[in-house]
């Protein structure tokens, strides 16, 4: 594990932001780190780069104690971004690179990667208020990135990018996990965590309610619905049909809940009814996951 944390709690005032929070995130691992808001995630974030201490419990890095000489181990972007509008976007970068240790050689050599992936050439010598807000989201992203910490968290990456420029930056992501960093990922679009995340942990009113593989996770959640598409209606008393409709290509979809999971039997029964052309089962998505544990009065924004 990377990163191992273990029954941390934290309060402010008469708020008490997290309790009793444990986790384990792997080693070249993306970590979804979900939850609605206001739910502790921020707050677990801001312990984890040590902006805050927390009260009680313990966080290990690389199986040491956390501690101060961690801090350039770790790459942060927080959801509010933290750029001087009035400098330049070249001299920002490079400031920021040599605070996380780099030589001005080192920095400048990784500029020139990053302004190339990016086509951020001819934007150094801007200043970030020039820039638009997903130009500025980009020079964020290379900040946070430039000096190849083996931890990154990301809170919100894709807030204010176009579809091109969020593929562009998923590319990134995933090139830099193959590379063998960790990246704890903070969302609420549940369809970057289907596509992106390998391992999540849900909170949900300051405690973590969910944890482990995502694989697994929704194989956990599994309501053993299925989708059958026949030439005809059928009928089984091995099945509970929730909805049955035509579709666009005039055949009958029905999409039934199998009971005792016998789904075998089931598809020898509606063959001998009618033409079968195809069945599935409906895996629950990770919205649908998110909304049965976390409520219906809460949903994950889109």
């Amino acid at each position: 594990m990377l990163l191992a944390i273990k029954n941390v709690n934290k309060s402010y005032e008469t708020h008490q932001a997290l309790q009793d929070v444990s986790m384990n995130v792997p080693k070249g691992s993306i970590y979804g780190l979900l939850g609605p808001n206001g739910a502790g995630k921020t707050s677990l974030i801001r312990v984890i780069t040590q902006i805050t201490m927390p009260d009680s419990g313990e966080i290990l890095f690389n199986n040491e104690p956390l501690a101060p000489k961690h801090v350039n181990q770790i790459g942060y972007m927080p959801e509010e971004r933290g750029l001087y509008k009035k400098m330049r976007v070249g001299e920002q970068l490079l400031y920021l690179a040599r605070l996380k240790g780099l030589s001005e050689k080192e920095a400048k050599e990784k500029l020139n990667y990053w302004f190339d992936i990016f086509e951020m050439k001819g934007w150094g010598r801007k200043n970030v208020e020039d820039l638009s807000k997903g130009m500025q989201q980009k020079v964020q992203f290379v900040a946070t990135v430039l000096h190849e910490p083996p931890l990154l968290i990301l809170d919100e990456p894709f807030s204010g990018f176009d579809p091109v420029n969020a593929n562009l930056i998923t590319k990134e992501i995933l090139a830099l996990r193959d590379r063998g960093c960790t990246i704890i990922f903070s969302t609420h679009r549940m369809d970057t965590v289907e596509s992106l995340c390998d391992y999540i942990a849900l909170i949900n009113k300051s405690r973590k309610i969910l944890e482990g593989k995502k694989s697994d996770i929704k194989q956990q959640f599994r309501s053993f619905t299925y989708s059958f598409v026949t030439q005809q209606t059928w009928h089984s008393e091995a099945a509970e049909i929730t909805q049955t409709r035509t579709n666009s290509d005039g055949y009958i979809e029905t999409t039934c809940k199998v009971k005792n999971n016998q789904y075998v039997p089931l598809i020898t029964e509606v063959a001998q009814q009618t033409e079968l052309l195809s069945f599935q089962e409906k895996i629950p998505t990770m919205d649908e996951i998110f909304i049965n544990l976390v409520g219906h009065d809460v949903q994950p924004a889109s």
